[in-house]
């Protein structure tokens, strides 16, 4: 099983930028969690990152008939990307959004996600760890799929 791990604009610069929503992790202690993920669940994990948005659009477009599933944060691109939820649903691969912060309860442009209407599920506000909560759930709906 492979996994595509997508994040978005400013979260490289995770740990420096705004700790209090998004904490003091950094992103290598994110693209430490997703191996250590990967490693015990025995599943492939491909992790990229940009600051733009076509270049998100891009490597969606290119995981087509290369991975079973794609997690995805777009972080700002989230609630502006049309061109981002047009790449998910064209390629139609399952695909599950993620939000460090719970962005529910920040500013109302926040609560609009073009890319989640495009996910079978999202994950809101449980930090680092919503990223591992999204391999396990794809890993258990992919399996579920096959069977």
């Amino acid at each position: 099983m492979k996994i595509l791990v997508l994040n978005g604009p400013n979260l490289n610069m995770l740990g420096i930028r705004e700790p209090g929503i998004y904490g003091t992790n950094s992103f290598s202690d994110l693209l430490n969690l997703l191996e250590k993920t990967a490693w015990e669940e025995h599943i492939e994990i491909e992790q990229y990152q940009s600051n733009h948005e076509g270049c998100l659009v891009d490597r969606i477009q290119e995981a087509y008939g290369r991975v079973d599933g794609i997690v995805i944060n777009p972080a700002a691109y989230t609630h502006t990307s049309v061109a981002i939820l047009d790449a998910l649903k064209a390629v139609s691969i399952p695909a599950v959004e993620v939000h460090i912060s719970d962005v529910d309860s920040r500013e109302p442009f926040r609560q609009i996600s073009y890319a989640g209407l495009a996910c079978v599920k999202t994950i809101k506000g449980q930090g680092l760890d919503g990223y591992r909560q999204a391999i396990l759930f794809l890993k258990d709906y992919l399996s579920n799929q096959k069977a």
